[in-house]
């Protein structure tokens, strides 16, 4: 398999894993106007609680589930308890979600340890396939197939039913959506746990190929704001582009040009901020 080939898989695997960890993150910034620091951490914290499951004899499958809905519930403590109680007050939230961050990384550093943690890739799913005539890694493919069910599930949600609708409204009018009586509070607890739920089940998934290890929240953060900030906020179409686009620009730029790796990832970045402040598919706030 060739260079090229071989990126370009690694690409859009990394793509898949960038949606599941930014879908909610755009959903929680664009209907909550929080930026939500801590959603690294549940990415690591998803990833922790898997291998420990997966230590105690549970499934690959049904321990990323269990640790999804795990993440799930204490980004619903999270929201419900603290930061329901800063709405309005962006300075505090940051400053919040980035302390709450630093929080889960001591804690996952004191009860895992520092070193970093393999995760066996499932069975079943081990080796390569063959899709027309070349052979691919079959988890990586996997990947990129879950990752494109869990968009056309979040996109009938969103599009085809009335609590998509509801959330559609309250992303685009929270005053006006709050006046024709939608709970627009409950909305807010539901796109958070959904959003941490997403990010921990991808730690999950995620361990075969990047491994556990402290500092992973921290890796997998700014790739998710560069994913929100082109494809715009509260947009699933912006997240699903635009998680695929800085895939290839991550993995290329660490591969053709090492030590402007960085440059190659941000810079499109600046671009689309100076540009278009609202991302690629994001819409002018009310």
């Amino acid at each position: 398999m060739n260079l090229w080939l071989i990126l370009s898989i690694n690409s859009v695997t990394l793509g898949g894993l960038l949606f599941l960890l930014s879908a909610g993150f755009s959903l929680i910034f664009g209907l909550m106007r929080i930026p939500n620091l801590t959603h690294g951490s549940m990415f690591m914290l998803g990833a922790y609680f898997g291998v420990t499951l997966i230590g105690w004899g549970f499934g690959f499958w049904l321990a990323a589930l269990m640790a999804g809905l795990g993440v799930a519930l204490f980004g619903g403590i999270v929201e419900r308890f603290v930061l329901r109680r800063l709405v309005g007050n962006e300075l505090a939230q940051v400053l919040v979600t980035l302390g709450l961050s630093f929080m889960v990384a001591d804690v996952c550093l004191m009860q895992w340890g520092g070193d970093p943690i393999s995760v066996d890739t499932p069975a079943g799913l081990v080796g390569s396939s063959k899709v027309f005539g070349m052979a691919f890694p079959t988890y990586r493919l996997a990947i990129i197939f879950i990752a494109v069910a869990i968009a056309a599930a979040l996109w009938g949600m969103l599009d085809r039913t009335r609590l998509g609708a509801m959330i559609r409204a309250a992303v685009d009018d929270p005053a006006m959506a709050r006046v024709v009586g939608i709970r627009v509070s409950h909305l807010f607890t539901f796109v958070f746990c959904l959003g941490a739920g997403l990010a921990g089940f991808a730690g999950v998934i995620g361990g075969p190929i990047l491994s556990v290890y402290p500092g992973l929240d921290q890796d997998m953060l700014p790739l998710a704001l560069v994913v929100v900030i082109l494809g715009g906020s509260g947009s699933l179409l912006g997240s699903l582009v635009g998680s695929f686009v800085v895939g290839l620009l991550y993995n290329f730029g660490q591969a053709m040009f090492p030590e402007l790796a960085y440059v190659v990832l941000f810079l499109p970045m600046l671009i689309v901020l100076v540009l278009r402040p609202r991302g690629l598919f994001g819409r002018a706030a009310p």
